[in-house]
């Protein structure tokens, strides 16, 4: 079993930056596709971001395409969101997953998932 664990969460004001981190126990985790996926209360979970193994994919929803950046360091088998120009609607909280193979944006395609990070964002 892989376990992630997400860190870097917190309350911001709108228009500010913040760095998520998802650490993971993964022994070849080049070969996992690693995912950022949100869910706001009564909502579903939803795509976010995603970065292919060697980061040679990445890709990322509407709704922060040119905000927030995947970025990966197989070396220390931590994958990061960076998150900017934060909007009220980016309040939720934020869970990294993995998938052993190449990326979907599905949320039911990933096996491995954080417990999740609140990002809250107050305007």
């Amino acid at each position: 079993q892989v376990q992630l664990t997400e860190s870097g969460g917190g309350l911001v004001q709108v228009g500010d930056s913040l760095n998520l981190s998802c650490a993971t126990s993964a022994r070849t985790f080049s070969d996992y596709t690693m995912a950022w996926f949100r869910q706001a209360p009564a909502t579903e979970r939803e795509f976010v971001a995603l970065i292919s193994g060697n980061a040679d994919i990445k890709y990322y929803s509407e709704a922060v395409d040119g905000r927030f950046t995947i970025t990966r360091e197989n070396a220390e088998n931590t994958v990061y969101l960076q998150m900017s120009s934060l909007k009220p609607e980016d309040t939720a909280s934020y869970y990294c997953a993995a998938r052993l193979g190449p990326p979907y944006t599905n949320v039911n395609k990933y096996d491995h998932w954080g417990q999740g990070t609140q990002v809250t964002v107050s305007s």
